[in-house]
């Protein structure tokens, strides 16, 4: 029921989708990108005087017009309004609120097209400026889900399966950054470290696995063994 309702409103919305002439200027100056959160941005652009967004991999999702500043995303559910915030001169997207069409919030900030979040970052292989931005969202928040260590793990998990050391390496130490108070990272980095054949590396990781976590089997083998 809860999904024909759903449907049944962007059909309604759609139809009342209107065509505006945008002017070049506006469309400068509304086009770019806006913050969505710590990791992740809305893309918005015009193709043919059309107003389009990118968001969470969609290429292209084509919102329904209200009027030359309001639009509604199906794909957020949500009613968003281009504003600029008068102080500042800054330009935000804000999420238009269903108790007052009124009021305005200054929700996504528009930043820089060059702007790169940190796992975009991470894509690009710029390991030391991502490191930087998931070190600033954890000063924010330190339970933040976009510094999981567990998601870090299996992110160089995968690497390593795929026998892309080096950039396996590269993910154990950003989980080493973020989390130096568990043995798990550093029981992974030294397991990354000894598949590329830099045993010694290997060692120095286990023992510190093994300092935070003297139950640590896997760290204390290899280290009595190392020894050895």
């Amino acid at each position: 029921m809860r999904v024909l309702f759903f449907l049944l409103i962007i059909t309604v919305l759609s139809a009342c989708s209107k065509h505006i002439d945008y002017s070049q200027e506006y469309m400068d100056q509304t086009s770019g990108r806006y913050l969505y959160n710590d990791d992740e941005v809305i893309d918005v652009y015009y193709k043919n005087k059309k107003l389009y967004l990118k968001w969470k991999g969609a290429k292209q999702i084509e919102p329904v017009i209200l009027d030359e500043n309001t639009f509604f995303v199906a794909d957020m559910f949500s009613k968003l309004r281009f504003v600029e915030q008068p102080e500042t001169k800054q330009r935000y997207l804000s999420v238009v609120s269903d108790e007052n069409e009124n009021s305005i919030s200054y929700d996504y900030l528009k930043v820089a097209d060059s702007f790169k979040t940190p796992t975009m970052l991470l894509k690009r292989k710029e390991y030391d400026k991502a490191l930087l931005g998931y070190l600033e969202i954890q000063k924010k928040d330190s339970t933040s889900v976009f510094i999981n260590e567990e998601d870090f793990n299996k992110k160089g998990y995968s690497l390593l399966r795929e026998k892309k050391y080096n950039e396996a390496i590269q993910i154990f130490k950003i989980n080493v950054a973020l989390h130096p108070e568990s043995d798990n990272v550093y029981d992974s980095l030294a397991e990354a470290h000894l598949k590329s054949g830099d045993s010694l590396q290997a060692f120095n990781n286990y023992k510190k696995a093994l300092e935070l976590n003297s139950g640590n089997k896997r760290a204390k083998d290899y280290v009595h063994s190392y020894k050895e």
